[in-house]
This record gives C-alpha cells, sequence and structure tokens, in this order.
C-alpha cells in the first residue's frame, strides 16, 4: 500500500527528473476528494486529450465540463513538454476499470485483458493528460514523449515501483483508445530504462 506523496513532494519529484513544470492556480486544493477517499495509490495513467492548443487543453482539464468536472487529472502534459498542474488529489481521470487489471499494477505482472468496469480508477492512480488529438495522425514530439516517460518514473522513483505500474487508459477501462499514436509497451520501456 501507498499513500499519495504530498502535493510538495509531487511537485520536486517532477522537477528532480528534470521536467518544466507550469503550477496551475490551487492546484494543490484542486480536487475531488468529496466524492470519495484518494489512495492508496497503485500507479500512474496515461491520457490523450482529444484537444488542441495548451491553454485550452489546461484549462478544460483544470476545469472540466457539464458533464465531468475538474480537474480531470493532476498534470497536462503538452506539446512542448511542460508539465501544467491543474489538480492533487482525487481527480476525474480514471473512471471505472478492471479490477484483475488493478491486481496486476499492483503485483506488477502482465497486465491482463481489460473487461470489466466494476473498480474506482480515481481513486489509486495518478493521472496525466497528454495534449494530442489522439485520431493517431497529430505527431507525439520527442520532447513530449521525453516528459511523459520523466513524469511516470518521477512517480515509480518516489514509491519504488517499476515501469508495470504505468499502465494507459486503454489497458484499463474497455472501450477506450488512449493514448493513440505511441504503444505503452514501447512508454514502459522508456521509463523502465530512465529507473535504472
Amino acid at each position: 500500500m501507498s499513500p499519495p506523496m504530498s502535493a510538495n513532494s509531487f511537485f520536486d519529484a517532477l522537477r528532480d527528473e528534470g521536467l518544466t513544470v507550469v503550477q496551475v492556480g490551487d492546484w494543490r486544493e484542486h480536487n475531488r476528494n468529496h466524492k470519495g477517499p484518494w489512495g492508496p495509490v497503485h500507479g500512474v495513467m496515461i491520457h490523450h486529450t482529444v484537444t488542441k492548443g495548451t491553454a485550452e487543453t489546461v484549462r478544460l482539464c483544470r476545469d472540466g465540463h457539464s458533464a465531468l468536472p475538474g480537474p480531470l487529472c493532476h498534470g497536462v502534459i503538452a506539446k512542448d513538454g511542460k508539465i501544467h498542474l491543474v489538480g492533487y488529489g482525487r481527480a476525474n481521470h480514471a473512471g471505472l476499470g478492471d479490477d484483475d487489471v488493478l491486481r496486476a499494477v499492483i503485483a506488477e505482472k502482465a497486465l491482463p485483458p481489460d473487461n470489466e468496469a466494476n473498480t474506482d480508477g480515481n481513486r489509486h492512480f495518478y493521472g496525466f493528460e497528454c495534449e494530442n488529438l489522439g485520431d493517431g495522425k497529430d505527431p507525439w514530439p520527442p520532447v513530449q514523449l521525453e516528459a511523459i516517460e520523466r513524469a511516470a518514473a518521477a512517480i515509480c522513483r518516489h514509491h519504488g515501483w517499476t515501469a508495470r505500474s504505468v499502465i494507459g487508459h486503454l489497458e484499463w477501462q474497455p472501450g477506450k483508445v488512449d493514448p493513440r499514436g505511441f504503444t505503452m509497451s514501447s512508454m514502459r520501456e522508456r521509463i523502465q530504462e530512465r529507473l535504472k
């Protein structure tokens, strides 16, 4: 069991991993904790935003929309590799997913197919939304992919996790396709190399 790191420790871990971090408003206190607990945490979840333009993407991920209140993640990873922190605590990013996947993440084993949506992921995962249209054509700049790698590695390093604790939304919730445009297996290889 891992309690979530403090907001200050989260910020420091990202900076210590060599990332440029942008603090957005009252991100440390902006959360959905009134809807349920956050933690214990077991992993990191990567998403794409289906948006274009960093400013609008950050605003949406901070504020949410009428059907889904923000924050929609903890950090937005922009095309230029900067991480914009928009919330800390429980965030509306993971939704319901597969309990078998969660057990595999906790055990750091190969992931089974996600065929159920019966477990609250917002409680158990750090979440990063990555600025991309998610159409399989919008490019992923190398600096952005490196930022995803560094952000996930920073959290894994803090908690003593391996790269198997990093999953994509598509590996958690049936019907999800994000992130589209790179594979999570290739990203986990990068993260594990960084953790060596």
